[in-house]
């Protein structure tokens, strides 16, 4: 584990330590996870905006949410965004071929997801094939199950945000606010199946590269 998140991180210092990340004239991966609410989208997208598109390419792990439809077949609807709601397989194979891509390919895209449907939109998010840094966050980067160890594989380094679980769980109840759900349902949601993933993913903190505390950042994801 290394000793960076022993103190709260400011932006330039992620900065710094995601530009030593890149490598022009070849692919490198950075991954970001941590508990729901910790910050995971506001951060990775803060990074790829700093590096400039030339520099850094933004892939997140929401993308591949199964869709609405599919986990109403499958009884899955309530627990969306537990590990098996998610096409990990699928998401591994894409970090696969961005690990692998070259200029015979020179756009691959990625799936998005768009909160304000609660739907993934396939061939969303176009990486160029000389963008050496692509950033990819989500919830499960470190789970030790199905085929997330394959999308961790290929990931040159991944970052666990650590937050205070109040902070984190108050900016979840807004989140799902702002989204559609009632005051209640918000705080239903965010205290009962984000708590339950929350559980999971900070079991798996210490196989983070790192482990940064973000209390002092405003952050969503």
């Amino acid at each position: 584990m290394d000793s960076f998140g022993t103190h709260p991180a400011g932006m330039a210092d992620l900065l710094d330590r995601a530009r030593s990340l890149v490598c022009p004239g070849s692919r490198r991966i950075l991954g970001i996870t941590g508990a729901p609410g910790a910050g995971k989208s506001t951060v990775a997208r803060l990074l790829v905006e700093a590096l400039g598109p030339d520099t850094a390419a933004l892939v997140p792990m929401d993308g591949f949410h199964l869709a609405n439809s599919v986990l109403k077949e499958l009884g899955r609807q309530q627990q969306k965004g537990a590990p098996d709601t998610f096409d990990d397989g699928g998401y591994a194979a894409l970090l696969r071929r961005l690990r692998a891509q070259s200029e015979e390919e020179p756009e691959i895209y990625a799936p998005d997801f768009r909160r304000e449907v609660e739907e993934p939109i396939g061939s969303a998010l176009p990486v160029g094939a000389s963008v050496p840094l692509v950033i990819t966050e989500g919830n499960y980067l470190l789970l030790e199950q199905g085929h997330w160890p394959r999308a961790r594989a290929v990931m040159d380094e991944v970052w666990y945000l650590d937050v205070d679980d109040a902070v984190r769980r108050e900016r979840l109840i807004r989140r799902h606010a702002e989204f559609g759900k009632t005051p209640d349902e918000a705080r239903a949601w965010a205290l009962g199946s984000d708590e339950a993933n929350a559980r999971l993913i900070i079991s798996q903190a210490n196989r983070a590269d790192v482990r940064i505390r973000m209390d002092s950042l405003r952050a969503k994801g």
